[in-house]
């Protein structure tokens, strides 16, 4: 057992007050953080070990909080150790979304994670409680693609002209996501990210980087999620079905978001996403020694290629795509896209 580890039970046994209990691991995410299930009797919690120079757990006690309050369905905070890095939080459960989803499955499970994000936008902070999702934060995103996709693990040596194209790109898609209205963003609302419960559907996840930023990420990071895909038909009526519900929530005003703009939005906003997406799959290899995450790459970059093509101001970002990637980079389920 590590000193880590034996430091979380004790801690559990004493200061949590559950005295002797069980641990498995429960997940390892993307992140520095660790997850283990801990059993004691027929209950179960889960324990979070987030080394304090690693990860900051205050922002997800913050942000439970905001959440719990709106009446969302996320873990309890039930016991915590912020200066150690030790949480204890309530259990959602096993199941993911992304093992329940399926063609059968998916209008019911989309359903209730649509309602679910139209209270959080309409229900949380609009400034001020959380960071600003600005243009140096959106540029710093897209930065990951250039320096770990295309450098770190492609080792593409980029021409000058090469790095201006990117640079007008992603100014573009910056310029769009500025422009759009300003909710409160969980900012990884996928599949991976939501639990299948009994009540209260679905589960959140992974939380604690939420900021104030554009009405369409969070929408196209669960329809367009890196880790499943659906026909492009299906998730422009998904698209524009929130956009519905956004405005009888009063999310959206007047006629600033015509379906046209809307799934303009929606769509570079998927650009910029996918971008920073490959970027950090890569930097995940490479930095961390999680490979994992290599797969969903195609997809991912699929995305980006497909849309990239349906819009003139965004071709040169997919010729740099045909010129520079093997096409085994962004072809997986393009036919979807």
């Amino acid at each position: 057992m590590s000193e880590r580890l034996a430091a979380l039970q004790s801690w559990l046994g004493s200061e949590a007050g559950l005295g002797a209990s069980d641990l498995e691991i429960a997940s390892g995410d993307a992140s520095f953080r660790r997850y283990y299930r801990v059993r004691k009797g027929d209950e179960t919690w889960i324990a979070v070990d987030a080394r304090p120079d690693r990860e900051d757990s205050r922002p997800f006690v913050k942000v439970a909080g905001l959440l719990g309050d709106m009446g969302l369905n996320v873990p309890q905070v039930l016991a915590s150790d912020l200066d150690r890095g030790f949480m204890l939080l309530s259990d959602l459960g096993r199941q993911l979304y992304l093992g329940a989803l399926s063609d059968e499955t998916v209008d019911r499970l989309y359903g209730d994670a649509l309602v679910a994000l139209v209270t959080l936008q309409a229900r949380g902070p609009k400034q001020r409680e959380l960071p600003p999702y600005d243009r140096r934060l959106l540029l710093a995103e897209m930065a990951l693609f250039r320096e770990w996709l295309l450098g770190a693990h492609l080792g593409l040596s980029l021409s000058g002209a090469d790095h201006r194209l990117l640079d007008d790109v992603f100014g573009l898609l910056a310029d769009s996501a500025l422009e759009q209205p300003r909710v409160m963003v969980h900012r990884d609302y996928h599949s991976r990210n939501l639990m299948v419960t009994g009540s209260n559907n679905p589960g959140i996840l992974d939380f604690q980087d939420a900021v104030i930023g554009p009405v369409t990420y969070d929408l196209v990071s669960l329809l367009r999620d890196c880790y499943i895909a659906w026909p492009r038909q299906r998730v422009e009526e998904w698209a524009l079905g929130y956009r519905e519900m956004a405005r009888k929530a009063g999310i959206l005003t007047g006629d600033q978001d015509n379906e046209t703009r809307w799934l303009r939005w929606f769509d570079w906003m998927g650009v910029q996403r996918h971008l920073k997406a490959a970027g950090i799959f890569a930097r995940l290899n490479h930095r961390d020694g999680k490979s994992g995450y290599l797969g969903d790459i195609p997809r991912t970059l699929g995305y980006v290629a497909a849309v990239s093509l349906r819009y003139q101001e965004l071709h040169p970002l997919a010729d740099f795509l045909e010129r520079n990637l093997e096409s085994r980079w962004y072809a997986e389920d393009a036919q979807l896209v």
